[in-house]
């Protein structure tokens, strides 16, 4: 059957898919139709027993569309749902496949489990500081994100794109002939984390920062540029809190006015937080034990081509060579100099950018000197750090090279600011 590229007919078929092993929980009811003169397609749905994720697939003529074809989705998809009958997603097909031809279509409708979800989360950033709410959808690849996908400016302007990363095991810490290595600091060592987690794709930007809590902290702060510049110059007491966000690892409270408190009051997502010592090396290393994590190692300890394609950092454009001294940029620099845009490097294996150089990005864990050898599983790091201190990672955009590597680890107490520091979101999964 011919379909024209004003109008069109499609013999509609529903698919149900389910998620998981059991029963909970169930799709059923599936249906789908073309508006009259339009090419509007709606597809509803029953969902049972149990809340869960929306996501759909289409085919047509019996081959499945590539998921960057199906992104004009509206209505119960791509987010939390309740049980209910009558749920309905709109596809507007005529944007996403103008010249489509096809006889035949079918509707794949898959619900996710609430603890298991898809492997990408945003978070809806575009109506303000003063907004209420933040909408959270889920997507099952970088691909299906709407509106081209990672390039486009808005994942790291108005929304806050995380990417899921299973629990596994890992060798944290640095080999023992690793150039520049601290052999106390870096101590090779089994650590399994036993549950999934989102993290951030991206560094928290400076228009993020300002979408969540209203203001402009950062000293790069060239109107030009700053939207998607890294935030820096926020503390880990203004990322969690000074009263109940100190609490970390007794609890995972932070204050209601800190940027995590608003971010999971806007989202509903009570778990957003910093990621751990480990989670943080582990998502940076993605499946690597070399000094980066693109498989290579550092050759130069101070300007290093493998990492002029992975990160900012001093020799590549971080600091000024004049005369005889490395000099720190003025704040008002463009980001040929100071922090990059965030995104502009190579990303790991994972797809996560800029975890070499650019900010240092806190951490939750206190700071200890000393990790030790012994396999650990969910570390969270000592119940207070000697120096009352906390973890940084990634280093930044005015250290050099071996500073940047997979297992360098640094230090500041909770109320430090810099034009250095920055964060990383994270999201535990129970």
């Amino acid at each position: 059957m011919k379909l024209l590229k004003k109008q069109y007919l499609l013999i509609l078929i529903s698919v149900v898919l389910i998620r998981g092993a059991t029963a909970q929980p169930v799709v059923s009811n599936v249906k789908l139709s073309q508006r009259a003169g339009s090419r509007l397609v709606d597809i509803t749905y029953d969902l049972l027993e149990d809340a869960a994720i929306i996501t759909v697939g289409i085919e047509t003529n019996g081959v499945a569309l590539p998921e960057e074809e199906v992104t004009r989705l509206s209505g119960d998809i791509s987010t939390l749902v309740q049980p209910g009958q009558g749920h309905r997603i709109v596809w507007d097909a005529c944007t996403d496949l103008p010249d489509i031809r096809a006889g035949r279509a079918r509707a794949r409708v898959t619900a996710w489990f609430e603890h298991a979800p898809p492997l990408y989360m945003v978070v809806d950033l575009s109506a303000g500081y003063e907004a209420d709410v933040n909408a959270v959808r889920y997507y099952t690849s970088e691909k299906a994100l709407p509106h081209g996908g990672l390039t486009n400016v808005l994942y790291r302007t108005d929304r806050v794109v995380l990417r899921r990363v299973s629990a596994g095991t890992f060798a944290m810490g640095s080999v023992f002939n690793e150039p520049e290595r601290d052999a106390l600091n870096e101590k090779r060592h089994k650590v399994t984390l036993t549950t999934d987690f989102y993290l951030g794709v991206f560094e928290v930007t400076q228009k993020q920062w300002f979408a969540v809590t209203g203001n402009w902290p950062s000293y790069f702060m060239n109107t030009d540029w700053r939207d998607t510049r890294p935030v820096e110059s926020v503390s880990y007491t203004m990322i969690r809190g000074a009263q109940a966000g100190s609490g970390w690892p007794t609890n995972n409270a932070v204050d209601s006015d800190s940027f995590m408190g608003m971010l999971r009051a806007k989202s509903g997502l009570s778990g957003f937080d910093l990621p751990t010592d480990a989670q943080w090396e582990y998502a940076c290393r993605a499946g690597t034990q070399s000094s980066l994590n693109d498989g290579t190692d550092i050759a130069n300890l101070e300007a290093d081509p493998h990492l002029d394609l992975l990160g900012r950092y001093r020799c590549n454009g971080g600091k000024l060579w004049i005369g005889n001294a490395w000099v720190d940029p003025e704040s008002t620099c463009s980001p040929l100099n100071g922090t990059a845009l965030v995104g502009q490097y190579a990303p790991n294996a994972w797809g996560f950018y800029d975890m070499h150089g650019n900010v240092w990005e806190w951490c939750l864990d206190w700071y200890s000197d000393d990790l030790g050898c012994d396999a650990v599983v969910d570390p969270i790091g000592p119940a207070m750090s000697a120096g009352g201190t906390r973890v940084w990672r990634s280093a930044g955009w005015s250290r050099n090279a071996g500073d940047c590597r997979s297992a360098f680890r640094g230090t500041g107490v909770p109320a430090l600011v810099n034009s250095s520091t920055g964060l990383r979101v994270a999201l535990n999964l129970k």
